[in-house]
C-alpha cells in the first residue's frame, strides 16, 4: 500500500488540541461507541479551541491504524503468554512485563516490514537480548532485596524474643512486635 505523501487534517491539529486527539483514541480504544460519534464529539470539542475540523477519512484511517496496532498487541500477548511461564522468573514486576511485551510487539513489527536489512535485524536480536537480560537484573535485584528484607525481619525477631528472654519475663507478643519496630526504625 502506497503511503500518503501529505499531511492529513488529523496531522494538522496544532499541540494545543492534542490532548482532544488524545482523548478520542482512548475512547476508540474501550469501544463502547461508535466512530462517528466520537468523530462528531471531537470536532465539538475541537470547534471550541478554534480549531479546523478532523476530516472522516483522515480519522477512519487513524482508527483503523489504532484498531490494528491494538489487535496485533492482543495476538503477539497470547502468543507471548505461554512462553513467559518458561523464559521468565515469577518476580518480574509488572511493568517490566508491559515493556518487554511492547518492545517485543516492535521488534516483531519491525522484523515484518518488507525492506528491513541484516544489521536492522541484527540490532533487534540484540535489543530483545538486552531487554530480557534487564528482566533478569530485575527479578535478581528484587530477590535480594527481599532476602535481606527476610534476613533483617528474622534478625530483629530473634533479638526480641532474645531481649525478652533475658528480662526473664513471660514472651509477650506486643512486647516484641514493639522491639522489631524499634529494630526497623519505625517508632
Amino acid at each position: 500500500m502506497a503511503e500518503r505523501r501529505r499531511l492529513n487534517s488529523l496531522d494538522l491539529v496544532p499541540d494545543h488540541a492534542r490532548d482532544d486527539i488524545v482523548w478520542a483514541m482512548g475512547e476508540m480504544n474501550q469501544r463502547q461507541r461508535t466512530q462517528a460519534d466520537i468523530l462528531f464529539e471531537l470536532n465539538d470539542r475541537l470547534g471550541t479551541k478554534g480549531v479546523d475540523p478532523i476530516s472522516a477519512s483522515a480519522f477512519s484511517r487513524a482508527s483503523v491504524r489504532l484498531r490494528k496496532r491494538a489487535m496485533q498487541l492482543d495476538e503477539r500477548r497470547t502468543m507471548y503468554a505461554g512462553l513467559a511461564e518458561k523464559l521468565t522468573p515469577e518476580e518480574i514486576g509488572q511493568h517490566d512485563i508491559i515493556l518487554a511485551e511492547f518492545l517485543k510487539t516492535l521488534i516483531d513489527e519491525l522484523l515484518d516490514a518488507p525492506d528491513i536489512t541484516p544489521k536492522q535485524a541484527l540490532e533487534l536480536s540484540r535489543a530483545h537480548r538486552e531487554t530480557v537480560m534487564a528482566q533478569r537484573a530485575s527479578a535478581d535485584h528484587r530477590r535480594r532485596t527481599q532476602d535481606a528484607e527476610r534476613e533483617k525481619l528474622v534478625k530483629a525477631a530473634e533479638d526480641a524474643i532474645g531481649a525478652v528472654e533475658k528480662s526473664g519475663r513471660a514472651v509477650d507478643g506486643s512486647e516484641i512486635l514493639r522491639l522489631i519496630r524499634e529494630s526497623y526504625g519505625m517508632t
